[in-house]
């Protein structure tokens, strides 16, 4: 499920909370690691559940505008579709899924405000209308009626994001990942495959044998940037001049820090790749000047460390 990049992403928020407070043991920081990357899977989870909750919400709205005192027409005889869409039970007739939700404490129950709100947006757009209207009944219809709920009521939600901020710490950021793991999912369910909870490394995903395993890329990655901190937090430090030095954010120092490990702890890893994943995570984590100033210095002390004999690579470095 987790790739490299949202597995870097992680590791530097850990390492970023050593760097605010050096008192973090390594085995605190391999704990935090692991909960966080748990935690995705519990928010994949989580977006999953948004699609019998969503039916159930049609489906008490259908009722309730039944009930009235004097029910139009309309109301007596609503388009069911959506509420009979073939998702939903499969994910709450799934023992596994509900096990897992259950397990885990997950529910939108405290948050009917959000569902309402969901529902009632949705049902003004154009294709939740096309959906509607469509004589078509398939589980394909279904799926891409809800990738399309996923991309455009979630993505960018700041209610949502308000919610899943409140709900746990570990969810800042893994929302867009989540949901591009959820519709993965669907596409999936929509081929004929049945659910299960994917793997929490990607690279568990294959049945390659040669695959190398990113659970001990990511660790190996933690246990290096700690072991190197203090030398390479330094370096960086003698490398710039004070007027940069002064102004040295600790989101760059870390990211710094570690490619510098990365480059020492993966002799085949090109150098090039690892800059640019670098250069990429500071776009979204710090100033708009990070980008070119990781780069510089990354490239630059790579080479230096490589020259020293500190580093050795396999990989050409250029």
């Amino acid at each position: 499920m987790l790739n490299r990049r949202i597995l870097r992403i992680k590791a530097f928020k850990v390492l970023y909370s050593f760097a605010e407070n050096p008192s973090m043991s390594v085995a605190e920081a391999e704990a935090q690691l692991e909960i966080s990357c748990e935690s995705a899977r519990s928010l994949y989870l989580l977006m999953l559940l948004m699609i019998p909750t969503l039916t159930d919400e049609a489906s008490a709205r259908i009722e309730d505008a039944r009930n009235k005192f004097n029910p139009t027409d309309e109301e007596r005889n609503p388009n069911m579709k959506f509420v009979e869409n073939g998702l939903a039970p499969l994910f709450r007739d799934d023992p596994d899924f509900t096990k897992l939700v259950s397990r885990r404490k997950l529910s939108w129950d405290q948050y009917d405000a959000l569902v309402r709100n969901l529902y009632s947006t949705l049902v003004t757009r154009d294709y939740y209308r096309e959906y509607m209207a469509s004589p078509e009944r398939s589980l394909r219809e279904d799926v891409n009626l809800f990738v399309k709920i996923f991309e455009q009521e979630f993505v960018d939600n700041t209610h949502l994001a308000s919610i899943l901020e409140d709900m746990s710490i570990w969810w800042n950021d893994d929302l867009a990942y989540s949901l591009t793991c959820c519709c993965d999912t669907l596409k999936d369910l929509a081929s004929g495959k049945r659910w299960s909870l994917p793997p929490l490394y990607r690279s568990e995903m294959s049945s390659r044998l040669d695959v190398e395993s990113d659970k001990a890329f990511i660790y190996k990655l933690l246990r290096q940037s700690y072991a190197c901190f203090d030398k390479y937090s330094r370096l960086v430090a003698e490398n710039v001049s004070q007027w940069e030095s002064d102004r040295l954010f600790t989101t760059d120092m870390v990211l710094i820090v570690m490619g510098l490990s990365e480059a020492k702890a993966f002799p085949d890893m090109p150098v090039r790749v690892t800059i640019n994943e670098y250069v990429e995570i500071s776009k979204y984590y710090s100033t708009p000047k990070s980008r070119s100033f990781v780069n510089g210095l990354l490239d630059r002390l790579i080479r230096k460390l490589v020259s020293e004999g500190d580093i050795v690579k396999t990989a050409p470095v250029i």
